[in-house]
């Protein structure tokens, strides 16, 4: 395994992330796994080196960090919580009827979501007492909270840092102004500013070489894309629809909604010519295609410990110029995506 500073901090962190959504309950999606088939996964994870471990309040209506929590506790006992970098996020509701996807169906409460003081007080302690842990290495917001006022929000994370509930703040998916102008807040304040940003980017989502990647390369931001592999479907061997060949694709309306266009198809042909030249899959090609572009850590989603194999695999994968060209050369333009 490799290991690397997030960004301009002094956190060193393995150069995947394995990422937890796929660890809860099937009441929450029907392709979740419990801690007993996660378990192996986690393990994986750990023998190759994985320090860097992401999951979100939301997800699985908090049984997700539950379980990381205990399977963290195991395989990093006593002294070597140390060595464990531990993400988690706030801004979504903490409720298993709350999937993201059935959004109109569901019941907001009041002070159950967003980045208010309150929400984000309560949830930080929510979030640790399922984690199991007196600190988070790295707090991100899920989203940009229009609705509360960016100096409310920045100075109740930073006084999380300060009360030692919180390492380091990240973020996540927003337009690159509303990052600027959250960090400029900061910086005015004197406030602790975000050393991380999760968006999303992959090789068939590649909006965010605009505007935010540049942005963050200026500002010494971490980059830690979140569906590297667009939710399977780069990984998927091609099929009548072009949808990705996944249980979880299957009872996924996003990734048919995000992908699978023309350009998407050409893009995911390439991909498994150049990987089966270079005898790699297009899994590990994908996510070294991620590190050739300055990224410093990947989420890698696993449902099994083969696709950890393969994302870590990609570390010792030499692209060239010629190779990233033809990787990319498909591409289209497309609507903004992840944001909401």
């Amino acid at each position: 395994m490799q290991y690397v500073r997030l960004g301009a901090s002094g956190l060193e962190v393995s150069r995947i992330c394995l990422g937890t959504l796929t660890f809860g309950s099937t009441a929450w999606r029907p392709w979740m796994l419990d801690e007993a088939a996660a378990r192996p996964l986690f393990r994986r994870a750990v023998d190759l080196g994985i320090n860097f471990f992401d999951t979100a309040d939301t997800y699985s209506g908090g049984e997700s960090e539950a379980i990381t929590g205990r399977l963290l506790r195991e395989m990093f006992p006593g002294a070597r919580r140390e060595e464990a970098v531990v993400a988690t996020k706030v801004y979504n509701p903490v409720d298993m009827a709350f999937d993201g996807t059935d959004a109109a169906s569901f019941r907001r409460r009041p002070n159950c979501d967003g980045l208010g003081r309150k929400r984000i007080f309560h949830a930080v302690d929510a979030s640790l007492r399922r984690l199991g842990t007196d600190y988070i290495d790295l707090y991100q917001v899920h989203r940009f909270d229009a609705a509360t006022p960016l100096e409310e929000t920045l100075e109740a994370l930073h006084d999380l840092v300060k009360a030692g509930k919180v390492r380091y703040l990240g973020a996540s998916s927003m337009w690159a102004w509303q990052f600027a102008k959250m960090q400029q807040v900061a910086r005015e304040h004197g406030w602790t500013r975000f050393v991380s940003m999760q968006n999303h980017h992959n090789l068939v989502y590649r909006e965010e070489e605009r505007e935010m990647i540049p942005l963050c390369r200026d500002q010494g931001v971490a980059l830690l894309p979140w569906s590297p592999l667009g939710r399977g479907f780069l990984a998927s061997p091609p099929n009548a629809d072009g949808a990705a060949a996944s249980a979880r694709a299957g009872a996924d309306a996003t990734t048919r909604r995000f992908y699978g266009s023309d350009a998407d198809l050409q893009v995911r042909e390439r991909l498994r010519a150049l990987a089966a030249r270079k005898d790699v899959s297009p899994a590990t090609l994908a996510y070294a295609w991620l590190l050739h572009k300055g990224v410093t850590s990947p989420i890698a989603g696993a449902s099994k410990t083969s696709h950890i194999d393969e994302a870590v695999a990609a570390i010792h994968v030499t692209l060239t110029a010629e190779d990233i060209a033809a990787l990319e050369q498909p591409y289209v333009p497309r609507a903004v995506l992840g944001h909401a």
